[in-house]
């Protein structure tokens, strides 16, 4: 059963060109709601549960090969390659706003827009204990369990980059922040969560770090150019405390002139970033997205600008942010409180202006004669055409210090079968040179022998109560799910174990969308459901 996205001659197709259009209109044409997904909500029910692989060779001699083979450098033996539809290639994402959402959408008794709920950003809310490399790069980890008696396990590939040292050196940052002082700004506590957050901020970013302040509602204005923190933290906070809301939302123009003010000040050698606060629910200026698009892209290649979204309040353009924040080759995420703010920018937006990788990607080839069936959950807008894996040229994603990378399979393996399952290799470029650089790790069929909720694994049972609770939000029928009433205990457990207030906050949304669930006569809680999660940072929380 070859999945919908894949061309008749066997490749794949990137997606993600064609989303951006139907999902950018609903949240730039819209006034004043959050964000549409007709679009994306038909392509969550409509997904297939697998990728069917054809029968291995019987010796017959009609079956395709097992392997291709890769040209090497000259005098170099040839290295062997899966076929084709044995991988599954995709750009790194460590978005979270998705999770933050869909939890305060929970909290105040309402069930998330499926189109909302993206399974990796649910999983990639939390961070776990991979080796870290000594070096700039990615350390490489697969693990995985059964997840039922019919031949499906999970697989997890884990990429981990080396913590920042907050004492030590880093290039300096220039950060250029767009701030949404729009009328829709104005729900008790929403610009003064952003106000918060920026005066936190400025606390942490050190004296040859650069700030510049845009604002928008109808029209964008620059508050403050690019200015050297060191001795303008006093006039930084007056520019902050004096922001109020005001009229209507001109994403465009606070975008555009964003743009022109990071591109003024950009400094050479530097982490040069736009930071947009914002709910994202654009009523007035373009309608049309793509000169958005198209401008954060050029400013991406030719100044290594990225964007960084943080999305606020109750109604969120979700699909518009992620969006968004994808061409530029950044990162989104989701405060509702002063907890959350000062995790972000406090605990992470400092430590991650140094960057460890740029353009990453990552593939993952699967043995046809040990696996049946796989498929990916998640990271469909980041889908990258197989071919495409070693071609530079092609957007990956930028990912910082201390950053953690994780993607989930569901894996049927062939009965009886033993021998190697997966190989994950990860792509990119060094933020400095701009070399290409990869790693790979592997998992076997002796990697998969323990049940995913038998004893001893909190991590990997963690990551699947989190991908089996966004996909049961979406409408999914993931293989091995336990239902949602067994995922809130399996949480509970865990943080009883931990200590973690971000794992008890995930058992809380797990019971809360149980309840809505039977309020609404929604999906039987039943085996092949699903489960998610994120949270506020607490000192020592191990999954934070």
């Amino acid at each position: 059963m070859e999945r919908q996205d894949r061309t008749a001659d066997g490749r794949r197709r990137t997606r993600f060109p064609a989303m951006v259009a139907g999902l950018l209109a609903a949240g730039l044409a819209v006034g004043g709601c959050g964000a549409g997904g007709d679009g994306n909500a038909a392509d969550h029910s409509g997904r297939e549960t697998g990728r069917t692989a054809p029968a291995a060779p019987d010796g017959g001699g009609s079956a395709r090969p097992d392997t291709a083979y890769e040209e090497g450098k000259e005098g170099e033996e040839r290295s062997p390659v899966p076929a084709p539809d044995y991988l599954s290639t995709f750009a790194l994402d460590v978005d979270t706003a998705s999770y933050g959402y869909a939890r305060r959408t929970l909290a105040e008794g309402r069930l998330p827009d499926p189109a909302t709920v993206r399974p990796e950003e649910f999983v990639n809310s939390f961070r776990p204990d991979y080796p870290r490399p000594a070096d700039n790069g990615f350390s490489v980890t697969l693990d995985g369990a059964r997840a039922g008696s019919d031949g499906w396990s999970l697989v997890r590939v884990g990429l981990a980059t080396r913590g920042a040292d907050r004492t030590g050196e880093r290039p300096p940052a220039a950060l250029t922040f767009v701030v949404d002082v729009s009328g829709s700004m104005a729900e008790p506590g929403r610009l003064d969560l952003v106000k918060e957050s920026l005066g936190l901020l400025a606390d942490q970013l050190r004296d040859d770090d650069s700030i510049a302040l845009v604002t928008f509602s109808d029209e964008a204005e620059t508050r403050l150019p690019m200015t050297r923190v060191g001795e303008a933290r006093g006039r930084i906070r007056e520019v902050v405390d004096s922001l109020a809301t005001s009229a209507s939302t001109n994403v465009e123009a606070g975008v555009r002139t964003g743009y022109d003010v990071a591109v003024e000040g950009h400094r050479e050698g530097a982490t040069n970033r736009v930071v947009l606060l914002s709910d994202a629910l654009a009523n007035t200026g373009a309608t049309e997205a793509g000169t958005i698009l198209e401008r954060i892209d050029e400013e991406r290649r030719e100044y290594g600008i990225t964007l960084f979204g943080v999305g606020v309040g109750s109604e969120f353009g979700d699909a518009f942010m992620e969006q968004l924040a994808d061409r530029g080759d950044g990162q989104t995420t989701y405060v509702s409180n002063s907890a959350q703010a000062r995790k972000v920018f406090v605990d992470q937006l400092p430590a991650h202006v140094e960057l460890r990788a740029r353009d990453a990607k990552a593939q993952v080839a699967f043995d046809r004669r040990t696996v049946e069936k796989f498929r990916l959950i998640g990271y469909e807008n980041r889908e990258v055409a197989d071919e495409d894996f070693r071609n530079d040229r092609v957007d990956g994603g930028e990912i910082g210090a201390g950053h953690t990378v994780t993607a989930l399979y569901a894996v049927r393996t062939r009965p009886g079968a033993t021998g190697q399952v997966a190989t994950a290799t990860v792509r990119w470029l060094d933020p400095q040179t701009r070399a290409p650089r990869e790693r790979s790790g592997a998992v076997g069929t002796s990697g998969l022998t323990g049940d995913i909720w038998g004893g001893g694994h909190d991590s990997l049972q963690l990551t699947a109560i989190s991908a089996y609770f966004a996909d049961v939000l979406r409408g999914g029928t993931l293989p091995g799910a336990p239902g949602l009433p067994a995922l809130a205990e399996r949480a509970e457990a865990i943080a009883g174990r931990s200590g973690s207030a971000v794992v008890r906050e995930l058992a809380d949304a797990v019971r809360q969308a149980d309840g809505l669930f039977g309020r609404t006569g929604g999906p039987e809680r039943s085996p092949g459901e699903g489960a998610s999660g994120e949270g506020e940072l607490r000192s020592g929380d191990p999954y934070s």
